[in-house]
């Protein structure tokens, strides 16, 4: 046929979350990565301020995980976790559970942060009906939140263009209010100082739709993808009482947070606030493997185990869930995080990104400056007329200056792995600070 595309050509690869014709009319491709670094095809490295997607946080090629992966493919290439099982899926879930608050310990294995979210919305259904309450069935996310691409998380999540397109989603779901006031909350370090209130919105949810119709509440404790909110100190601890008060199930996306990006295993130990349900990926197994988890409490598993009037407690799994590969992923990358002090690590560095992040304050185009452990947000003023043009113009230039960053919107949102030295923190900023300078 004429018009088969060629082997090299990028025609037949359909980009995620990517313009494609543009990337294909100016290609940044990467072909290694070691540390801290990528590196182009004519071997310039650019330096990983996002972790790859959040998600590489013992940073790039480590020795212990190649080697993890290497020796599992060469003995158990596959196995399906199906009325049978392999050891490693069992004893990396026992592993997790090391870094989980008490009895929140029974994990499901997915393949992805969309998986996550899916399997921990339809536990949270389960649950309700296994205790004699199908009745509750609604699900109450949070504008500006990002829940993964999959119908129930896009439904959950308020980012209006991944939602736009794609018809009317699942029903019973609403939203409560971001908690991005710029007003208010300008440059703050850490968590800013206003907006607790804003999980008192569900009370009014509770008004309107009645507690016992509303299953579970779900929030990113840091939302990431949107461009990094960080909660209003109190706000978290709200929402908890909140749910316990209405008999509601709260649930973490710690897809982001999880595995050590705030300083602390999981933001559930960095905020002591207990949901009842966390979701998890990227930094799982360190990204090398696809691979997602849902942490359940102990009450919720049992419940649902109890109840059941089938054989198959639960009718949910994915042909990958557990992958042999995966898990040896993660059990090498849980020993990386341990012997290189990686969560500790992040706490130590977490005041000196703060001030270098903040250096930016008076850079050009900047209005806010937001970050939290390893994670931090930098806003920028949009070109009137022209959202998020701007900030992909600083993202080309940061790349061809050797730099990775992250944009949404009109923000930068920077995650750098855990490895970074402070003088690659420098390096980072110093770069931002001369893209912004030479943008109009």
């Amino acid at each position: 046929m004429t018009d088969t595309p060629r082997p090299n050509s990028l025609d037949a690869f359909w980009m995620p979350f990517t313009p494609n014709k543009a990337f294909k009319a100016d290609p940044r491709m990467v072909v290694r990565a070691d540390g801290m670094f990528y590196y182009t095809p004519e071997g310039r490295p650019i330096l990983d301020g996002t972790s790859g997607l959040w998600c590489v946080a013992a940073g790039h090629n480590q020795p212990k995980i190649v080697e993890a992966i290497r020796k599992a493919a060469g003995e158990l290439d596959y196995a399906g976790n199906f009325n049978m099982g392999h050891p490693l899926a069992f004893e990396f879930a026992n592993r997790l559970t090391s870094l989980l608050p008490d009895r929140l310990d029974r994990v499901f294995f997915v393949n992805s942060g969309s998986e996550s979210v899916e399997t921990a919305l339809k536990i949270a259904l389960a649950y309700q009906k296994s205790r004699g309450k199908p009745n509750k069935y609604r699900l109450i996310g949070r504008e500006r939140a990002y829940h993964g691409v999959n119908f129930g998380g896009m439904t959950v999540g308020g980012i209006t263009r991944n939602r736009m397109n794609f018809g009317p989603m699942v029903g019973g779901v609403d939203h409560l209010p971001h908690t991005h006031d710029i007003s208010r909350n300008a440059f703050s370090r850490g968590q800013p100082k206003h907006g607790a209130e804003y999980a008192d919105t569900l009370e009014r949810l509770v008004q309107l739709h009645d507690a016992s119709t509303i299953a579970a509440v779900i929030v990113e404790p840091v939302a990431g993808s949107t461009g990094v909110l960080v909660p209003p100190e109190g706000y978290l601890q709200r929402l908890r009482e909140l749910c316990t008060k209405h008999d509601i199930l709260l649930i973490f996306d710690e897809v982001i947070t999880g595995f050590g990006r705030l300083g602390a295993p999981f933001a559930t130990q960095y905020f002591d606030v207990k949901p009842d349900i966390i979701s998890m990926a990227k930094a799982i197994n360190n990204a090398t493997v696809p691979m997602g988890a849902v942490a359940a409490s102990r009450e919720v598993h049992d419940t649902i185990i109890a109840a059941s009037e089938t054989p198959i407690e639960l009718f949910h799994g994915y042909t990958m869930t557990g992958h042999p590969l995966a898990c040896a992923a993660g059990l090498a990358t849980l020993e990386v995080f341990k012997e290189q002090r990686l969560f500790e690590r992040a706490a130590e560095l977490a005041p000196y990104w703060e001030e270098a992040l903040h250096s930016l304050r008076d850079a050009r185009h900047v209005i806010d400056v937001r970050n939290l452990g390893l994670i931090g947000g930098i806003e920028l003023e949009p070109r009137p007329g022209k959202p998020t043009a701007r900030a992909l113009e600083a993202f080309r230039i940061c790349f061809d200056k050797g730099l990775l960053i992250r944009v949404t919107g009109d923000i930068i949102a920077l995650s750098p792995p855990l490895v970074i030295e402070k003088a690659q923190i420098d390096q980072i900023v110093d770069t931002i600070r001369s893209v912004l300078d030479g943008l109009e």
